[in-house]
């Protein structure tokens, strides 16, 4: 089976040109530009006229709930929202029931995603305060990372022992990506606002109690560690100005210390609890205008290597209350490409500079193989989107199972048209493939 993508502007590695991609079973086949046609005959023509081409998006970090708390979240749901959204390829955190804190966990997991998920995948190992002996046997080809919780965390997966901490940075041989928030910090806000404003303080103290001040102290420890021990540390959703000062700008390859931004933290702020209120409540908190600002200032530059979600579904029932009753998280998956389209729309950043932190970057900086780029012999993991499509937000278009989002009522410049993985077309125009079925990742581990 050979399909042609033909007329698209296509978006890869710094560049932005018409042209075409042939697609092989699989794979890409032939990347072509300046009027040259296939070097074959295909089965199947789309006329991707003023359509961007890119490469499928990478979400580093993702929330699925599966299993054990599949009520609000599953994979084959949120796989649905990932492909609406272009998002080809996800890696799963372990805070679900139980835990991917075992070995056991850890390959159940990976069984139930080949029945289940649409799009490719991977799945981190949960550090824990008791399980660091299992590190070494982790398969590092196809684990994309150890998920450490500095903070308060889902599931109870602190990991506050510094000797603990210790043994995790020097022994995983593999990435860390860090929950950064200081957990002693929060307490004492949560007991100075619990004393000045009752029991569940309004939604606005959110980013008060779950402060600049602790991210910033936890941060700073992560990154103290990784270069006391040489480890390979990702700081996942920073979310201040201040923190953005503890990152090099410099090369992704340069670099043994990254960062993710979020979604979330780039689009919102703390002005939008007034109309959104607990619905935008995460951890790491949203905070400042200036820290959206600054977050966003930081994409033009390398002190922000890739753009994740923190995808994080929960029942909007979960979702009452204040700044400690209500549930943190929220989903924003589907929306996560055409949201920065927005800032691109802005003058935020470039197209170009998108697929670095979308689709490049995580690639690069989790040494994925055969993906993240459009090459010649990489896997068809691919997205059309139509930058000039104005809509708005729905409840009905929302596919994760949770069945709303922060961006409801919000108007979008640009719209996913189709969504290739693996060669195979999953969506197409607000249809879905759903038997289509996605790979486990594989990762050189040159880290």
């Amino acid at each position: 089976m050979r399909t042609w993508i033909h007329h698209a502007t296509i978006v890869n590695e710094g560049r932005k040109f018409v042209g075409s991609v042939v697609i092989e079973n699989e794979k890409i086949a032939e990347i072509l530009e300046n009027g040259q046609t296939p070097a074959s005959p295909c089965d199947k023509e789309i006329d991707a006229t003023g359509c961007y081409l890119l490469p499928g998006v990478i979400d580093d970090h993702v929330h699925f709930r599966d299993p054990g708390l599949t009520h609000k979240a599953d994979m084959a749901t949120e796989t649905a929202a990932a492909a609406a959204g272009g998002v080809t390829s996800f890696m799963d955190m372990p805070n679900c029931n139980p835990q991917t804190t075992t070995l056991e966990a850890l390959d159940n997991k990976f069984a139930d995603a080949a029945r289940k998920c649409l799009v490719n995948y991977s799945f981190y190992f949960g550090a824990t305060n008791n399980n660091a002996d299992q590190l070494a046997a982790l398969d590092k080809t196809h684990v994309c990372g150890v998920k450490l919780f500095m903070g308060a965390s889902t599931g109870n997966m602190l990991v506050d022992r510094m000797e603990t901490l210790k043994r995790i940075f020097s022994e995983a041989g593999m990435l860390i990506a860090t929950h950064c928030e200081d957990q002693n910090i929060i307490r004492q806000n949560t007991e100075l606002f619990k004393q000045k404003y009752g029991e569940d303080p309004d939604i606005s103290c959110h980013p008060l109690i779950r402060s600049e001040e602790a991210c910033y102290r936890s941060s700073s420890l992560a990154i103290q560690l990784a270069k006391e021990t040489g480890a390979r540390l990702h700081v996942l959703h920073v979310s201040t100005a201040r923190e953005l000062e503890l990152f090099e700008d410099r090369p992704l390859g340069e670099k043994r210390i990254t960062s993710e931004a979020c979604v979330s933290h780039l689009f919102f702020c703390d002005e939008d609890y007034k109309t959104l209120g607990a619905r935008i409540k995460c951890n790491p908190s949203i905070k400042t205008k200036q820290d959206r600002d600054a977050l966003r200032q930081a994409l033009a530059t390398n002190r922000i290597d890739v753009i994740g979600t923190d995808h994080a579904p929960h029942l909007l029932s979960e979702k009452a209350g204040g700044a400690l009753k209500a549930v943190s998280g929220m989903p924003t998956l589907q929306f996560s490409l055409i949201s920065i389209m927005e800032l691109v729309r802005k003058g935020v950043l470039t197209m170009e500079q998108l697929v670095q932190k979308m689709c490049h970057a995580p690639a690069e900086l989790f040494q994925i193989q055969g993906r993240g780029f459009i090459r010649t012999g990489y896997q068809a993991d691919l997205v059309l989107v139509n930058p000039n499509k104005e809509w708005t937000v729905t409840p009905e278009c929302i596919q994760s199972k949770c069945g709303w989002s922060p961006m409801e009522g919000q108007r979008f410049h640009a719209q996913v048209e189709k969504t290739f993985v693996n060669g195979s077309l999953v969506y197409d125009n607000g249809q879905l493939y759903k038997e289509v079925r996605g790979q486990a990742l594989t990762f050189r581990r040159a880290l």
